[in-house]
């Protein structure tokens, strides 16, 4: 599987955890990814598509955007990761991965030695509704930039070597064999605060515009405005997250000129109104 070189990963949070009958959260949603690596006992994650068992000797992963909740009837102990990837290129849009795999030695070696090297970098409540709001989230993320950068290099690689182990088993979600329509993929989110049109994506591509979007629909199962109002709703989720901003400036910064229209979008696309989105934010993150 070819994978771009260009991703990037900061870590926000790891720690060891131990719980009794007390991981019970429901609709999360956040902004960043999990990973745990379980070391005792047993619980249980629900999503859309079913409920999945963690146990001991196992990773697990949850990408950024999914929505879950936690189950756990009885003793569970884990040690989890929360880290947050550049918008721009990011993996686990890309790449389903497979929810659990099987752990190593050497993963709770390197797990051990990245709780090491980031001390202070635990939950100080389990609750999403402490750790998941914009200004936690922004104080962890700033926490990178006072890391040496012997440290920092340490962590990247530890997190490249993690997900390294779930790319090894992962599919593309999106298969696309076109070069042309690649470069517009990452043209769009590279600029998916700009007012984007068909044809200025056409020309970038050098085709028509009826032609750029039979090719592009093609390929992605949807039209190019379908795939830019998806990203961008994607971006006001990730803003509504970690910026305090009014819906209306977020709306603004992502070129939508008329607020009824982001926010019916915003609906369609998540089921909740921005406010709606907001007010669960303040109770799960």
């Amino acid at each position: 599987m070819k994978v771009s070189s260009k991703f990037d990963f900061a870590l926000l949070n790891i720690g060891k955890a131990h719980h009794y009958a007390d991981w019970n959260f429901e609709n999360v949603n956040s902004p960043f990814t999990r990973i745990y690596l379980v070391t005792e006992g047993e619980a249980g994650i629900y999503f859309p598509e079913g409920f999945f068992e963690l146990s001991p000797k196992h990773l697990y992963i949850i990408p950024a955007f999914t929505l879950h909740s936690y189950k756990c009837t009885g003793l569970f102990k884990l040690n989890y990761i929360h880290v947050y990837e550049s918008q721009e290129t990011n993996i686990t849009e890309q790449y389903a991965f497979p929810f659990e795999i099987e752990a190593s030695e050497l993963d709770y070696q390197l797990v051990e030695l990245l709780l090491k090297l980031n001390p202070r970098r635990e939950l100080k409540h389990y609750d999403p509704e402490f750790y998941d709001n914009s200004a936690t989230l922004l104080k962890n993320i700033a926490e990178n930039t006072h890391q040496s950068f012997y440290t920092a290099l340490q962590t990247k690689g530890i997190l490249f070597y993690l997900f390294s182990k779930f790319i090894e088993k992962a599919k593309p979600k999106l298969n696309v064999k076109d070069a042309r329509i690649t470069k517009s993929l990452l043209f769009i989110r590279k600029n998916i605060h700009m007012s984007l049109s068909v044809s200025q994506l056409s020309e970038l591509c050098f085709l028509s515009s009826d032609h750029y979007i039979r090719l592009f629909k093609k390929e992605m199962n949807c039209t190019p405005i379908q795939y830019i109002n998806q990203k961008k709703i994607e971006r006001a989720q990730l803003l509504l997250s970690l910026k305090n901003e009014s819906i209306k400036e977020i709306a603004y910064s992502l070129s939508f000129e008329n607020i009824s229209y982001f926010n019916r979008l915003f609906k369609k696309m998540t089921g909740k109104t921005p406010r709606q989105y907001c007010n669960e934010l303040e109770i799960y993150g």
